[in-house]
């Protein structure tokens, strides 16, 4: 299965330069990362947290985990909890679960991105699926999502 349609066509007519990787299934960033050769700092993790019924996108390096302590100063919640698959699978319906870009602005959930990534000309990321990672430059990355980089990541 390629990169989610979604993703592509918004790619696409944005007209910035990408390139897509297959690789084995994985399931894992630092796997992931690990197989199509990028730095853990470049692979973008995406984790889905949410606070009372609100789902934000949080975006940290595949070497990283989402603090939540700073993850709630970012947010400005006092309540911050890792959403369900069950509870988020339904707002990426084109993106095999627990595969999505982290291009929340597609699918209407804000992006936070950990500012370690200001650092990398690239980023690499999950394309919606298990097989499929997209590789573009940062700069462009940035001017499509607009993401509010913030503190919210620890190194595993």
């Amino acid at each position: 299965m390629p990169i989610c349609e979604r993703l592509k066509n918004f790619l696409d007519s944005s007209g910035v330069k990408y390139i897509t990787i297959i690789h084995s299934t994985a399931f894992t960033s630092q796997e992931i990362a690990a197989s199509v050769h990028v730095k853990g700092r470049e692979f973008a993790k995406c984790v889905i947290v949410k606070s009372g019924e609100n789902f934000f996108m949080l975006v940290v390096p595949s070497d990283h985990k989402v603090n939540f302590e700073k993850a709630k100063i970012a947010l400005n919640v006092s309540e911050l909890k890792l959403a369900t698959e069950d509870e988020f699978k339904s707002i990426f319906p084109d993106c095999e679960t627990g595969a999505m870009p982290p291009f929340g602005n597609l699918y209407g959930v804000p992006v936070y991105v950990d500012e370690k990534f200001k650092a990398n000309e690239e980023i690499s990321f999950n394309g919606g699926t298990h097989n499929d990672v997209v590789r573009m430059k940062m700069s462009d990355y940035v001017q499509l999502v607009n993401p509010i980089f913030c503190n919210i990541g620890e190194h595993i």
